[in-house]
């Protein structure tokens, strides 16, 4: 099969490969492809819980409920040492 890909799609697929994440023009259609499926196959119900984190996400930033940057990666750190030690480590 042989496809012409319009000029803003090829700027995305050379972007995708100056990246460094795909080798071939065929593995970045490959992973659009793959991605595309994926989200197609999603239930109702997987999108509306989606949407649903979405939104309480969305109130708790604006309730001012969230890390900055700094905080998040100590409690990730945290999270991480505490999950290492569980595992005896």
């Amino acid at each position: 099969m042989q496809v012409t890909i319009p000029n803003d799609l090829e700027a995305l697929v050379q972007k995708r490969l100056a990246s460094g994440a795909f080798s071939t023009t065929e593995e970045v259609l490959r992973r659009a492809l793959e991605a595309q499926d994926e989200e197609e196959s999603w239930t109702e119900e997987e999108r509306h819980a989606l949407d649903e984190r979405i939104d309480r996400s969305r109130a708790q930033f604006d309730a001012g409920q969230f890390y900055g940057p700094g905080e998040a990666r100590r409690k990730l750190a945290a999270m991480r040492e505490a999950h290492l030690a569980n595992l005896g480590r």
